[in-house]
């Protein structure tokens, strides 16, 4: 007790207020039992806010219902990082006319911070009498104001501008028409003359560092405060819900950030009707934004009961421990030596990197990281661009798998776990079995689909072999006098996209429906009419030669994706859970937070942090047409992508993180020496 009194609780200089009233209410509650000779620190184990904990607040104070809180801002972390802001990527790019790499840097600032902020957060919030819901709740309240921060670029810019005002029809002025919409080229995302809008990649990298540094307690402080307020047993149950409910987030994100999306930018200003835009339009930006607003309010929400919540529950000190730590490190370390200052900080580095079995664990973690920050950041926009299917629908499909695939493998990983009584070296061999189908199914990136015809770009305007470097001029539009800077891509009643009206040879353009038609296209009849489906037969009378919606994808094999994907998840998400047990089970159990936090710098530093930016690059090698912006250095958004090398990329890098899952998992099962007196030779825990 002597030590804990004179250690320095982070907790209480983070809310000295609060602090203050509550030391004040538990030493007149101290001194007012002084008389009859009982003195009870019981308050220090209720429910409550600055000294004020009722009795009627006490039946909060459980295990289950810090579990339920703890839920929610795990969930709501899932929904604003991988949710809300990875649905929003491809929109986020044409809006401001970004490229993949410059988003995955935004993708990397989450992990950046967090990898800052880990070694801080899990010491000072692991050591003795520190407050971990304390620390949870302060890093929600964070949380929201990168929410808040994220969304400010919708307000710091002019209103989107879908088309420029005139019609973007072919004019045999050319060069008349081609000085004309010079002028108003960088009109067409809300730009004036010469202004560029990737300053705010530096305001969206600014909002993910809070989202980071706000996120970092929860799945540090988060996951060893569930552990030490419940028994061993159902350890593995907690974590495993607890977990679920943080992949169950992204899906949400998915599909209320999807659903979003079907809403115009600017619908308190402009009404899309007018601009005869639908949000099947591929010039359609949906209000990305609205969703943070939401995040934001609920992360405050959230944080207000779990700052109500005691050090530790009452209960916590009579639950039974028995430590599985790896042979190797039993003893090395005591407790009072772990935290009793900076400057053990390295010894008790060295000594949790002299634990094989931890130190493979760590590089699984940062090899499945890698995989799961890419593919969570990046997939929605691949499934968009491979199937040809709105941002919408694409958050739909991520939402649908995410849900049962990952919540039910996360949360299935944890009740075997308990169903089983595995000790740490089955929880070690399971994930290695489940990494390795996994493996297997890393195939489903090797489904794609043929490139849409786009004229110019992935076929000729005579329909054949796509020229190399693109060429959008041909003998139909040479007259035409069109700029490149005016992108309104329409389809043709040939089932072929045209990057512009004016591209097209279109001479008039009519408005009906909600729909652009035109009409008298030189280079929809110059090329002949091809049938696709029945469709492709040219009409008389009032028929329309194009309009501005996108062309259905011919391509059937959306729900092939989508099951391998499937299956491909639920093993991937079926090792997290048990992987963390075995973190928690190979080190001692005063090194557990500071081990949590030394494997989440490693899966940091190796995985998520360069995952996206590897991804991001890798998507903008497959581009085939970029976005010509004012923005000299920084170019513009990717119009049209490659279908086969972006599935090749994509397939290649799951392959390369899996098969080094695979390796690492099998590498601490082989170095693990259980201690004796703890397993017996089957492997199960000892019940004698």
């Amino acid at each position: 007790m002597a030590e804990a009194n004179i250690e320095l609780d982070l907790s209480t200089a983070v809310a000295p207020k609060c602090a203050k009233v509550h030391n004040n209410n538990n030493n007149s509650a101290r001194s007012s039992r002084a008389s009859s000779g009982a003195v009870s620190d019981s308050d220090t184990h209720r429910f409550g806010w600055c000294g004020w904990n009722p009795s009627w607040l006490q039946r909060f104070c459980t295990a289950k219902w810090a579990l339920f809180w703890l839920c929610w801002g795990g969930a709501l972390q899932g929904l604003i990082v991988n949710g809300l802001i990875n649905v929003s990527i491809s929109t986020i790019e044409r809006r401001f006319g970004l490229r993949s790499r410059q988003m995955g840097l935004v993708a990397s600032g989450y992990d950046l911070a967090s990898f800052a902020c880990l070694v801080p957060v899990t010491y000072y919030g692991g050591r003795r009498g520190a407050s971990k819901p304390r620390f949870i709740a302060i890093g929600l309240i964070v949380m929201g104001l990168g929410s808040l921060v994220f969304l400010l670029p919708n307000f710091l810019v002019g209103n989107y501008r879908a088309t420029i005002a005139e019609a973007n029809v072919c004019e045999q002025s050319g060069l008349q028409s081609n000085s004309s919409q010079a002028v108003t080229s960088c009109e067409l995302n809300g730009l004036g003359e010469g202004e560029s809008l990737t300053w705010t990649v530096w305001l969206f990298l600014g909002a993910q560092l809070l989202h980071g540094a706000g996120a970092s307690p929860l799945f540090t402080l988060g996951v060893t405060y569930i552990d030490e307020n419940v028994s061993k047993k159902m350890s593995s149950v907690y974590l495993g819900i607890y977990y679920t409910m943080a992949t169950v987030g992204p899906a949400i994100g998915y599909v209320f950030g999807g659903q979003l999306l079907l809403i115009y930018t600017d619908w308190m200003s402009v009404d899309p009707i007018q601009l005869s835009l639908t949000s099947d339009s591929k010039v359609w930006i949906g209000a990305w934004w609205l969703g943070f607003i939401f995040a934001a309010a609920m992360c405050l929400l959230i944080a207000l009961p779990i700052f109500g919540y005691p050090k530790l529950l009452p209960g916590a000190e009579k639950l039974e421990r028995v430590s599985e730590a790896h042979a190797t490190t039993a003893g090395t370390d005591k407790p009072s030596e772990v935290a009793s200052g900076l400057s053990q900080i390295p010894r008790a580095v060295l000594g949790l990197l002299g634990n094989p079995t931890f130190f493979f664990l760590n590089l699984a973690g940062a090899t499945e990281g890698l995989v799961i920050a890419g593919f969570a950041a990046f997939l929605p926009k691949q499934i968009e661009n491979q199937f040809s299917i709105s941002p919408m629908h694409s958050a739909l499909v991520m939402g649908l798998i995410t849900v049962p695939a990952g919540g039910g493998g996360t949360f299935l990983g944890g009740y075997l776990v308990k169903k089983w009584n595995l000790a740490c070296s089955g929880i070690i061999k399971m994930c290695l079995m489940a990494t390795v189908v996994a493996t297997l199914f890393t195939t489903c990136f090797l489904v794609s689909c043929p490139n849409p015809k786009f004229a110019g770009v992935t076929a000729g305007y005579g329909l054949g072999a796509r020229s190399d470097p693109p060429t959008l001029e041909a003998g139909c539009n040479s007259n035409c006098g069109c700029s490149r800077k005016n992108y309104d891509p329409i389809c043709g009643i040939n089932g072929v996209m045209y990057y512009s009206p004016c591209f097209a040879g279109c001479a008039q353009e009519a408005h009906a429906d909600s729909l652009k038609r035109y009409h008298n296209c030189s280079c929809i009849g110059g090329v002949g009419w091809v049938d696709e489906g029945g469709a492709g037969h040219p009409t008389s009378g009032s028929e329309p030669d194009a309009t501005n919606l996108k062309c259905d994808s011919t391509c059937r094999s959306l729900p092939l994706f989508v099951g391998l994907c499937f299956i491909l998840m639920v093993f991937t998400f079926l090792a997290t859970m048990p992987a963390l047990s075995a973190t928690l089970r190979c080190v001692q159990d005063d090194q557990r937070s500071f081990a949590l936090g030394l494997q989440w710098i490693k899966v940091r530093l190796l995985g998520t942090i360069p995952a996206p930016l590897i991804f991001g690059a890798l998507i903008d090698e497959s581009c085939i047409l970029w976005q010509e912006s004012c923005d000299k250095e920084g170019g513009g958004a990717c119009l049209v992508y490659d279908n086969f090398y972006i599935s090749r990329y994509m397939w290649i890098l799951a392959l390369i993180c899996k098969l080094g899952s695979v390796v690492f998992f099998l590498c601490a099962w082989w170095f693990y020496v259980p201690p004796s007196k703890a397993l017996n030779a089957k492997g199960k825990e000892d019940v004698n």
